[in-house]
């Protein structure tokens, strides 16, 4: 973290001691010093008053923090992304799998079941579909792309927007065609 670096060079400059930096900022010495050191970080009204003690803006004083956490950030979102699309996954495949048999062993309680498991599988699908909007990744390049932590070069961006309106077709017709196999073969197999 930058921050403890900047708090130390403006106290330097200004010629004070930790101990009378605390005193302008209302808190202890260890304070500043585990400031300093990078051991936590000051709440907003403590960087407000060193702020106007060190008479810079808040902007330069935690400028090189501001870039931590933007990773920081992006990283949990890469990581939400991820989970969420799994736990969409995993749903969608029993959407595709457990029907024929929830209906045959179950009847109305399998449909029951079916509903709920739906749902849920509908309820992921719209917000992984939200997220990839939002990071404005749609196909299969800029999501393995996404999710690595990088950006696809500006030239690779225009040539996978291309590719979104295929995509969606293809996907919706794969989609199609498996839950149509796995129901001819589950059909086949309970017979």
């Amino acid at each position: 973290m930058e921050l403890g670096k900047q708090i130390k060079k403006y106290r330097l400059e200004l010629d004070i001691s930790q101990e009378d930096l605390a005193e302008k900022i209302y808190v202890s010495r260890q304070t500043i010093s585990n400031w300093e050191n990078n051991k936590n970080y000051p709440d907003v009204k403590s960087l407000l008053l060193l702020s106007a003690t060190f008479n810079v803006t808040l902007d330069i004083l935690i400028k090189g923090d501001l870039e931590i956490m933007k990773e920081t950030i992006e990283k949990e979102e890469i990581k939400r992304f991820g989970n969420q699309s799994k736990v969409f996954s995993i749903l969608w495949v029993l959407c595709v799998i457990l029907p024929v048999p929830l209906i045959k062993w179950l009847g109305a309680w399998g449909i029951g079941i079916l509903i709920i498991i739906f749902t849920f599988t509908t309820y992921f699908a719209y917000r992984v579909e939200k997220q990839k909007k939002a990071f404005d990744i749609q196909t299969y390049k800029e999501i393995v792309s996404f999710n690595e932590g990088k950006r696809l070069p500006a030239d690779e961006k225009l040539m996978e927007m291309g590719k979104r309106p295929y995509q969606k077709i293809l996907l919706g017709l794969g989609s199609a065609v498996l839950t149509t196999t796995v129901a001819i073969i589950l059909l086949y197999l309970l017979k």
